[in-house]
């Protein structure tokens, strides 16, 4: 039987998003909530390592910041308005602009010497080399 560790945040950030989410499908709720850059991930694993993909158009390599620690991965960065050109009479105005923070609990544990990072043409992947898993020590308890 494998034991899971209970993360209750882990859930609450995972209903949070997909809550999130569903109200940046509908582009008319847009003007009545503040409106917050998000980028979208994919997380994915091959035997051997996790990958990260993001797709951040519209941000500098040096405006993104990636940190690891006690197997949690956080993206932050911000996405800066380059028009902000008072006088335009904008039609329509649909980019969100401004500051993030994405934090994933990864599912498995990985080496903190092995990760890469690139950043290319708006996507950003990062590859995580998993760490072999340690033997379970086993004990026998003797009854006395």
């Amino acid at each position: 039987m494998t034991l899971m560790k209970f993360e209750p945040i882990r859930e609450m950030e995972s209903l949070h998003e997909r809550f999130g989410r569903m109200f940046e499908n509908f582009p008319f709720f847009s003007s009545n909530f503040a409106e917050k850059f998000s980028p979208r991930i994919d997380i994915s694993e091959t035997e051997d390592k996790i990958i990260i993909e993001s797709e951040i158009s519209g941000i500098k390599k040096d405006d993104l910041k990636i940190t690891l620690q006690e197997n949690i991965i956080t993206i932050e960065g911000e996405k800066k308005n380059v028009s902000e050109d008072n006088k335009k009479n904008y039609i329509r105005n649909e980019r969100v602009f401004g500051s993030f923070k994405r934090c994933f609990t990864l599912p498995t544990e990985v080496d903190n010497d092995k990760v890469d990072a690139s950043f290319e043409n708006g996507i950003l992947k990062i590859e995580l080399t998993k760490k072999e898993p340690e033997p379970i020590a086993t004990k026998e308890i003797k009854i006395k």
